[in-house]
């Protein structure tokens, strides 16, 4: 029987229990909703944890597969490929950058850019510059490089030893910054915004004065934009906000807007520390995810999605922060664009749970921060349809 029950078993005897699942079955998807195998319908206020930006199908990212899926679906990095040279024209353009390195994932990004600050380090420092400085409560991947460099028990535990090299400080404070940095530090790598840290926003200034930190000791500053990028906060890449450039970005999640692709974009003087045989991904940068992920970069570049990601991202903040003045556990209402945390003093998880068989997909994350990070395409309707479920949630705590 072809239901949510036998598909749910079968995957619990097969599938690895990687994943503490929910009880749907995806089937399909248009616009911001999420439609089950048995029919039922969801608000997406998850968007594939902040992957699906332009929504579930947008057509000129089904368009732009189906025709590269006709014509060329993979050849390898040993040849040029016309797709990944098009998107990487069009990220160096829109960005910082001069060079990109494609590869699968958020992970594998950050891994490209640890790799990199170390080898361009070594190469014009010497073999006793390898630390690189992180942030408390940051998330860089589950590969055992970057989780080294994430530094959360709850992610690290059972997995050491971990890759030595990092250095711990808490996000918002320059001053630990600049007491961390020795004659070891090559790096310092930052979330502009974190992501499943919290939706933590730095203080004004911070950013900025990082920068000038790794300007005065010659050290290379890298943003993890994974979850931040790609107008998710109302700008193409949330740096632009600050007026603060890196020295690598690494970028994945809605770079395609739902295909998986990875990218890590740097300047020309570092980019020549990884030649030939340095590094690489057999399926980095394929024709098919590269033209899906050009079709995606043209609708960003457009601009309409991120004006919308500004207007309805302080839409939703204001019908959220009502939602704060009516029940006493609501902390907090932040964010920036449409990536919004709400901070409870009680537990989320469960609220998680209702929303999900009321038709809302939502998420806890850091134990107590409900995360919203709709489709860029949200309308004020169906922030209201939200808001008007999790109200009738709160109302029965």
């Amino acid at each position: 029987m072809d239901n949510s029950q036998n598909w749910i078993d079968r995957g619990l005897a097969h599938v690895a229990g990687t994943y503490g699942r929910y009880p749907l079955v995806a089937s399909s998807g248009k616009g911001c909703w999420l439609t089950d195998i048995d029919g039922k319908k969801y608000l997406d206020f998850l968007a594939g944890v902040a992957v699906n930006n332009l929504g579930h199908c947008h057509p000129d990212i089904v368009k732009a597969l189906q025709d590269q899926a006709g014509r060329l679906l993979h050849c390898s990095n040993f040849y040029h490929i016309p797709q990944q040279i098009e998107l990487a024209e069009m990220l160096c353009e829109h960005s910082f950058g001069d060079r990109v390195f494609f590869c699968n994932s958020g992970a594998e990004a950050n891994e490209a850019a640890l790799k990199l600050v170390r080898k361009y380090s070594l190469d014009n420092h010497g073999d006793d510059r390898f630390e690189i400085i992180t942030a408390e409560n940051s998330f860089h991947g589950r590969t055992i490089a970057t989780i080294s460099a994430t530094n959360q028990e709850k992610i690290c535990n059972g997995f050491g030893p971990l890759l030595p090299g990092f250095k711990f400080v808490p996000f918002g404070d320059i001053e630990a910054i600049k007491t961390a940095i020795s004659s070891k530090t090559c790096a310092i790598m930052l979330e502009p915004i974190q992501g499943e840290g919290g939706i933590n926003i730095p203080p004004a200034g911070y950013l900025q004065a990082v920068r000038e930190l790794c300007d005065q000791n010659e050290l290379l500053l890298i943003f993890d934009e994974v979850q931040v990028g790609l107008g998710r906060t109302g700008k193409l890449f949330a740096y632009q906000h600050d007026g603060v450039e890196p020295d690598v970005m690494t970028l994945a999640k809605a770079l395609a807007a739902g295909p998986p692709i990875g990218a890590m974009v740097t300047r020309e003087k570092y980019a020549t520390a990884l030649g030939p045989g340095t590094h690489g991904s057999t399926f980095g940068g394929n024709p098919l995810l590269a033209a899906a992920a050009v079709a995606a970069m043209k609708v960003f570049i457009n601009g309409d999605v991120l004006k919308n990601s500004v207007t309805m991202g302080d839409y939703l903040r204001t019908r959220l922060e009502q939602l704060q003045t009516k029940y006493s556990f609501v902390a907090q209402v932040r964010g920036r664009g449409l990536m919004v945390g709400m901070e409870l003093t009680i537990e989320g998880g469960e609220i998680v749970k209702t929303a999900l068989n009321r038709g809302l997909l939502i998420n806890c994350t850091a134990g107590k921060i409900l995360r919203f990070v709709p489709p860029l395409i949200v309308t004020t309707g169906e922030v209201d349809q939200m808001i008007e479920i999790l109200d009738g949630i709160f109302k029965e705590l």
